[in-house]
């Protein structure tokens, strides 16, 4: 049973059935795919140091590129003395689109909400500068525990001191709350735990495995992988773990559910079809169908649905490589956007936070799904791995 949480929480899924169905394909050469749309030059005048530092990876985050002066299609000029200021100028059309002033809080903050308000008054899209996420991290020769950090790595904060195996953490929609799956009293079991007050409490303690809970966007509802009858197969229950419901009932194994917006459908990997693909199911347990992905082949893991409900992303395991790729919510045409594993949209369904492998380590990267450009997240130490971000701005 101790290899089993690993079998099933998604972030090993695909290799292990790639081992079992020896498949294989030919390596995708991504450096030569084009980004499908180009970030917008901007330019930063007036900042330095930590100031710039902030607004740099923010911008470049949300679909901008910071160029020389002379070579921005916009500027953003200002400074840091005695607070952040800001002045966003339109180039090519000659005006000052706004000005702002901060004075509250960290200049790490101040630089935040700048970026947010660049961000929001060019594309109108709630900037994401001040959002979190959630991440499992081992230190060097320790056990893996449970994070919260800000969304750029930095804060971050032990959530678990377990010093047993944890994995899968998922946000309560709009709370600062986390469900996650723990070995701590010796069996993996799913808690919930309230960042606010510290207080924490086991929600699913059936015999076997209980993992990859997720929260309907209401939070009143809870999916999640239980082994109970045998098989992990999918289940519903209420947050608080009543009421609970098996929606799956194969032979094969089921993982990682995640929710679509309005709560009507469940997207799940399920191995029924003689290998691991993406279906959908009611949370009545109506109507399972396999979800389309032309274009891609391999392994299916690790979905998660945007918040806007248009997408849905997730792992394949394509050759010997894991890749992060993207289909329509309603089935189509899939992209393969970069290499990686364990995908999580943000708030404005346009990033998404996934881990990476480099030099030999375990990374948390940022996609940005419209220009495909990919930012490490700084600041974080360790192997991360299986990142959520938190479903607010």
């Amino acid at each position: 049973m101790a290899n089993r949480i690993v079998r099933i929480c998604c972030a090993f899924w695909g290799g292990l059935l790639l081992a079992k169905s020896g498949w294989a394909q030919t390596e995708i050469d991504l450096e030569r795919m084009q980004s499908s749309t180009a970030p917008v030059p901007i330019e930063l005048e007036g900042f330095s140091g930590e100031s710039r530092d902030v607004l740099a990876f923010d911008l470049e985050v949300m679909g901008w590129e910071v160029v020389p002066e002379g070579a921005g299609q916009f500027a953003l000029i200002g400074g840091n003395n005695g607070g952040l200021q800001g002045k966003l100028v339109d180039r090519l059309g000659g005006s000052t689109l706004f000005s702002r002033r901060y004075a509250t809080g960290t200049l790490r903050q101040q630089a935040h909400a700048l970026a947010n308000a660049v961000v929001e008054k060019v594309f109108r899209q709630k900037g994401i500068a001040h959002t979190k996420i959630a991440y499992k991290s081992r230190a060097s020769g320790g056990f893996p525990e449970i994070y919260v950090a800000d969304y750029d790595g930095y804060r971050a904060q032990a959530v678990t001191r377990d010093r047993s195996n944890v994995a899968a953490p998922a946000w309560v929609p709009g709370r600062l709350k986390l469900f996650y799956t723990s070995y701590k009293m010796g069996n993996p079991d799913i808690f919930t735990h309230d960042l606010l007050s510290g207080r924490r409490a086991a929600v699913s303690r059936y015999a076997g495995l209980n993992t990859s809970a997720a929260l309907s966007a209401d939070g009143s509802r809870m999916a999640m992988i239980l082994s109970k009858g045998g098989s992990p197969d999918l289940y519903v229950a209420d947050s608080s773990g009543r009421n609970l419901k098996q929606l799956t009932m194969t032979r094969e194994e089921e993982a990682c559910p995640c929710w679509s917006p309005d709560g009507s459908q469940i997207c799940f990997t399920s191995a029924v079809g003689g290998g691991a693909r993406l279906y959908l199911i009611s949370p009545e347990g109506n109507g399972m169908r396999r979800l389309r992905a032309v274009g891609v082949s391999g392994v299916f893991s690790e979905p998660d649905w945007s918040p806007d409900g248009q997408w849905i992303a997730f792992t394949a395991l394509m050759g010997r490589q894991f890749h992060i790729c993207v289909v329509s919510a309603a089935g189509g045409e899939a992209s393969v956007l970069s290499r990686g594993e364990d995908p999580s949209w943000a708030p404005n369904s346009r990033n998404i936070v996934f881990m990476r492998k480099k030099n030999g380590r375990k990374i948390l990267s940022i996609l940005d799904v419209s220009t495909k450009w990919v930012k490490d997240v700084p600041k974080i130490t360790g192997n991360s791995s299986q990142p959520a971000w938190a479903r607010w701005v």
